[in-house]
């Protein structure tokens, strides 16, 4: 059954809150309880910190965000590309997410599944945090160019004091083109046991790019297309399932458990414009759209302790399956040979321990030690039958020193072991390294912060992707190596009231990584090895750049300035020379978003600006980009919203909002883009735009 939000029925289902919200303030006065003041209110949205630049939780929650983008794209030197549902896919400093280390609730998500899709699968209405450390600057992460943690609500967050059960109600329309609806329920079963339970259901339908019409590198419409992307239309659920129990007074235990499908007749490369698809479609006489579901299941069981007043300790034992599913009988009906349901399934099962503790008196020490052990299992299944498999187990243990002086300075040592078997195709083959990271913080003052940073890098040869075949395709290669590297930064933060600004603050980051052995998974194998390409270990990859941020607040102003200017450039190894001074394809323009919030309390209304302008990316040799025309063009995006919580309606919000206000027509420089030639379908017009103008309204209640 096809279920609508239409804005009529928006309006109706803000009518019903303004009178189910009367009702309880009534029920809840007769009853004598006090009513929650409105700061007590918690605010449902996502906490977005980062490492590079410090953000306002208002200034998220106002955005109605129904992407990873709308939470993300504001920090420097982070980007979101994809706008398929597919194909979220996250870089920092031009490093895909492939190359990042990302987890949900403590859960690892680091899949390989299919090369036209993300490898990150999440809506952002579910999370309470996000947690974003832009490059690699500690030994407790691990990976090439950073870490995301991802956190999902609970009820400890919700409920408000003296609160026992709470629900919320949510419903939003966008009209180009989605609509969605949540519900959740949380509570204290007991003294010691909460629990939460979310459901969240979204309608997309296939949107309309900026301008109305999807044109060629030369400005013209492309035949065949009439503005609207096909192949988007789809229905995504997502469910939540939380139990904590508050065993002892310094104890916990949390089990959770979350399931994310995302359905529906969607276009073969998810990743590519909708100009691909219809070429090579029609050449082959093949249909645009594919019946394709991917499941996502997570459970969790997370512990957390404190001992004594300097000491914690948080244990997470996750295991995590996507599969990823296409009925492909059209394809048989021209090649019988081929399969008619392809499937491809990934497992992470792991254990992660992160612990703290603080020692000394005039020098102080705060340590961070940990481990983490992860096995991933990927198999290849088409029509039913294993076809593919492939196995991985990572181990990796670290030890981190904060040393504070006393005096405003502090050293910070690190070492870190990481430990990988690999029963793959590609090699069957341990890796190993001990890295080492050092850096010291000066607090000149108390509103003056520099910080100098060395990491060694450590990444070995990850599995295959699993929807082609979990690596049955690919080219043995005994040589290959682990990718290792360094990164260093150089770091100042400035915060204080001055400049008659209740908070002025401004920072930059100049930073320089070098990955030594980099991985490059097409690289043009040598004449006795044969085939189109293979993985093998191409050069040193370098990216340097520098990330800013200034922000001004005054009264109800909030303003937020920031800038990134990154590039890339491979130094080839011997037998790669053609590929010396390719930058990574991902690779963004230089980047500026002005965020803008101001907050009239006496109405209790929030209004919101941000613009995102990225300069244009020359035409130049890269490593997987267009073949014919790989220069990016650049765009500017405004973005408005209001949120409006009244006080007299306690729980209601109405939000409404328009993204890209002036229609630009714009693909992000993190997706695909570009003009590649083939030899039997022609030019392939590759970029994949985002969407125009999009209208927004959200109503929400929570009781």
């Amino acid at each position: 059954m096809h279920r609508t939000i239409t804005p009529l029925r928006l309006a109706a289902l803000a009518g019903a809150v303004i009178v189910a919200n009367s009702a309880y303030t009534q029920e809840t006065n007769e009853r004598g309880a006090a009513e929650p003041k409105l700061e007590e209110v918690l605010v449902w949205g996502t906490s977005v910190s980062a490492s590079s630049v410090n953000l306002q939780e208002e200034a998220i929650a106002i955005r109605q965000a129904d992407h990873i983008s709308d939470l993300l794209r504001t920090i420097p030197g982070v980007d979101v590309g994809g706008a398929h549902s597919l194909n979220q896919r996250i870089t920092i400093r031009s490093l895909g997410d492939r190359n990042l280390r990302v987890s949900i609730d403590g859960a690892n998500q680091n899949t390989y599944m299919y090369h036209h899709m993300g490898n990150l699968q999440i809506h952002a209405d579910i999370l309470r945090s996000v947690d974003v450390e832009v490059g690699t600057n500690s030994v407790v992460n691990g990976g090439l160019g950073g870490a995301i943690r991802f956190e999902t609500k609970d009820a400890r967050h919700l409920l408000r004091d003296g609160q026992q059960y709470g629900l919320r109600l949510q419903g939003s329309y966008a009209d180009n083109s989605s609509q969605s609806y949540s519900l959740t329920g949380y509570g204290q079963l007991t003294d010691t046991v909460d629990a939460l339970a979310y459901y969240h259901y979204l309608d997309r339908d296939n949107y309309v790019v900026g301008g109305g019409a999807i044109e060629d590198q030369e400005g013209k419409e492309i035949p065949g297309t009439d503005g609207e992307v096909k192949g988007l239309e789809g229905e995504l659920e997502n469910v939540l399932v939380k139990f904590g129990w508050d065993f002892a007074d310094n104890q916990r235990i949390q089990l959770g458990y979350e399931s994310y499908t995302d359905e529906g007749d969607y276009s073969y490369r998810p990743d590519m414009g909708l100009a691909t698809d219809i070429s090579i479609g029609d050449s082959l006489g093949l249909p645009l759209t594919y019946p394709t579901e991917f499941t996502r299941d997570t459970l969790t069981l997370n512990y957390e302790l404190q001992w004594g007043a300097n000491s914690s300790l948080t244990v997470a034992l996750f295991g995590n399956e996507s599969e990823l599913w296409r009925d492909e009988r059209a394809i048989q009906a021209i090649w019988p040979e081929d399969p008619a349901m392809v499937e491809g399934v990934a497992q992470n099962v792991g254990l992660s321990v992160l612990a703290y503790s603080t020692l000394g008196d005039s020098i102080e020490h705060q340590l961070t030690y940990g481990a983490d052990i992860i096995d991933y299992e990927t198999e290849y299944k088409p029509d039913g039958q294993l076809q593919g498999e492939e196995e991985a187990t990572r181990l990796a243990v670290f030890l981190e020193d904060r040393i504070e002086f006393g005096n405003g300075l502090a050293l910070i040592p690190g070492l870190r072991y990481d430990h990988w078997d690999m029963e793959a195709h590609v090699a069957d083959d341990s890796f190993s390294g001990l890295s080492g990271a050092l850096a010291g913080e000066w607090a000149i003052s108390d509103t003056l912060l520099v910080k100098l940073s060395s990491t060694q890098l450590f990444q070995a040869p990850e599995l295959a992707e699993v929807f082609i075949g979990a690596g049955v395709n690919d080219i043995p290669n005994p040589d290959i190596q682990e990718q290792t590297g360094y990164n260093n930064e150089l770091s100042l933060a400035y915060e204080d009231s001055v400049l008659g600004a209740d908070r002025f603050a401004a920072g930059f980051t100049v930073f320089n990584t070098d990955i030594q052995d980099y991985i490059y998974e097409y690289a043009p194998p040598p004449s006795e090895v044969g085939g189109r390409y293979w993985k093998d270990n191409v050069g040193d990859m370098g990216v340097e750049g520098v990330e800013a941020f200034l922000g001004y607040d005054v009264g109800g102003l909030r303003t937020l300035l920031t800038v990134s200017l990154a590039e890339s450039d491979l130094s080839a190894a011997r037998g790669y020379e053609e590929l010396d001074g390719a930058r990574i394809d991902r690779e963004q323009g230089d980047t500026i978003s002005l965020n803008v919030d101001y907050m009239f309390e006496r109405i209790d209304l929030a209004l919101h600006w941000d613009l995102l302008w990225v300069d244009d990316l020359d035409s130049g040799l890269d490593l997987d980009g267009a073949t014919l025309d790989n220069s990016k063009g650049g765009y500017t995006v405004h973005n408005i919203s209001a949120r409006w919580t009244p006080e007299n309606i306690e729980g209601l919000a109405l939000a409404m909002g328009v993204d890209n206000l002036f229609d630009e027509y714009y693909a992000s420089q993190s997706s695909r883009t570009g003009v590649s030639y083939h030899p039997r379908f022609g030019e392939l017009q590759l970029t994949d735009y985002e969407p125009g103008r999009n209208i927004k309204a959200t109503v929400s209640y929570q009781f």
